[in-house]
């Protein structure tokens, strides 16, 4: 028995060894990627530790911040690296098998659907769009003067969350006439839940966190379409990308 496993970032088709050239020692673990081929598709693979890898231990091993933390770093600078010169397929995170054989297995068996995908995101990139709660904006102001008595306290108290639900309810519906404008020139759009400010690090409340499908030509469009959202006074609008498609390369649908 072998004490590698095969782990998988991605699929391609017309990939090449060239396409790989900086990343020697950059994979997972520090491996070095590789293509494994079959039937006109190519997987990026290295090899990782089988007593890291294998589902008893991973299962610990997802639990250790900073070990899932290293390897999600390794396993999307291979990602963006192979994405950012062809169509990939990029795969979830600790994808592993027992062999290059059996990679070739999946290449063979899934064709038509990884064929599909490739298809669909060929030509086309990963734009995000945030919308949070500027702070300050939510509606809500310190009283004028301090409460005198506990039945001040309170009114003044259930006045501010009242006008602090109003402003999130505002925000909210602002947000989908965002995402409806962005949607119109987007292939696909994926709804992801909003960060919270723990992942942000910022006090703003998010109110949508969404993700687009988007011709690379129709960029320049986007940028346009956002363009009157940038300097809204209670709204912070944000565009983030290209990025590889994570958000679109799932199977499900392909035939």
């Amino acid at each position: 028995m072998s004490d590698a496993l095969s782990y998988v970032y991605a699929v391609g088709r017309d990939l090449v060894a060239d396409d790989l050239a900086e990343l020697t020692g950059a994979g997972v673990g520090e491996g070095d990627p590789r293509l494994v081929d079959a039937g006109g598709l190519q997987a990026v693979v290295s090899d990782v530790p089988r007593d890291e890898f294998e589902a008893r231990a991973l299962d610990d091993k997802l639990e250790d911040l900073g070990w899932l933390a290293a390897t999600a770093r390794a396993h999307h600078h291979v990602v963006d690296a192979v994405g950012g010169r062809r169509t990939i397929a990029p795969l979830s995170l600790a994808t592993v098998y027992y062999d290059d054989d059996r990679v070739r297995e999946l290449l063979g068996e899934g064709a038509a659907a990884f064929t599909a995908v490739l298809d669909r995101l060929d030509g086309r990139a990963e734009w995000g769009v945030k919308v949070s709660i500027r702070a300050g904006g939510s509606g809500s102001e310190a009283p004028a003067e301090r409460p005198r008595t506990g039945a001040e306290y309170l009114r003044s108290r259930r006045q501010a969350l009242r006008e602090g639900d109003q402003a999130v309810s505002r925000a909210e519906a602002e947000a989908e006439e965002v995402d409806a404008a962005v949607r119109a020139l987007a292939v696909d759009a994926r709804r992801h839940r909003p960060q919270e400010r723990s992942l942000t690090g910022r006090p703003e409340r998010m109110v949508l966190n969404g993700a687009y499908l988007v011709d690379v030509g129709a960029a320049e469009e986007l940028t346009g379409i956002l363009a009157p959202w940038l300097d809204h006074p209670t709204l912070r609008v944000e565009l983030t990308g290209p990025w590889v498609p994570y958000s679109f390369a799932g199977l499900e649908g392909a035939s």
